[in-house]
């Protein structure tokens, strides 16, 4: 297993899920972790348990990545903690709402927000530092973001942009020894959905979908890799292909 001793992380949507199994993930390799998200005392808590388990330093910085100056005081927090960043983890995202004729304003703009513009904060403020260190941005996109998708176009949509920006960054800042990886799962027992009604974690029973540490090993795949980029990582249920297409 590839090390990422010396370095250090910053991930998004990090007080649960993928997000708090890829700090494990990363921790168990080396890193010192920063942890992003909205709810400090979660956060906190994960903090804790990466320290205990991994030895690893934890440092939390909670905001909501919507606010561009979230990004601004996270980069600028890790770097003056550790003195630099190795790798970004863009997790952060939701879902609002599925049907677009009843969808409204407020569940458009969430998850256009977060999605989109949190991924494009975070990836502006970190990309001088990924240059410094040679490092690697990971971006969490989905499934509904390669196939047209009848359930929530919007949130497809938002995923469609998450991509196809990736790859074009990656294209932009190669050259300078960076880079991006986009990771794709399908569903992932998680928290997501919580906010609509009931979360993947209690729809589905272990075993049938995603596990979030599965999602986590492939983060950390990609931070691994040294004088190359696993450009794009497909995670998908088993069973994926023969339900949908």
């Amino acid at each position: 297993m590839t090390t990422l001793d010396g370095e250090t992380a910053l991930v998004t949507g990090a007080s649960s899920g993928i997000g708090e199994a890829t700090a494990h993930a990363l921790a168990s390799r080396g890193a010192d972790v920063a942890l992003l998200a909205r709810r400090r005392e979660a956060l906190e808590s994960v903090a804790a348990d990466v320290e205990a388990e991994h030895g690893a330093s934890a440092l939390v910085v909670d905001g909501d990545v919507r606010d561009r100056a979230t990004s601004e005081a996270a980069v600028e927090a890790v770097v003056e903690r550790f003195g630099g960043l190795d790798v970004v983890v863009s997790n952060a995202g939701i879902g609002r709402g599925s049907d677009l004729e009843t969808m409204t304003d407020e569940e458009y703009f969430a998850m256009q927000e977060t999605n989109v513009d949190g991924t494009f904060f975070l990836t502006r403020e970190a990309l001088p530092r990924l240059k410094e260190s040679e490092g690697t941005l990971v971006v969490v996109g989905s499934f509904a973001g390669q196939y047209p998708r009848s359930f929530n176009p919007v949130y497809a949509a938002t995923k469609w942009w998450v991509r196809g920006f990736a790859h074009s960054v990656s294209a932009q800042v190669g050259d300078e020894g960076v880079a991006v990886s986009v990771v794709n799962p399908s569903e992932v027992r998680t928290e997501f959905g919580s906010e609509d009604g009931e979360p993947f974690e209690e729809r589905f029973e272990p075993g049938t979908m995603t596990e979030p540490e599965e999602v986590a090993e492939a983060i950390a795949f990609a931070a691994t890799r040294r004088g190359s980029s696993a450009q794009e990582i497909d995670l998908f249920r088993r069973d994926k292909f023969g339900d949908t297409l």
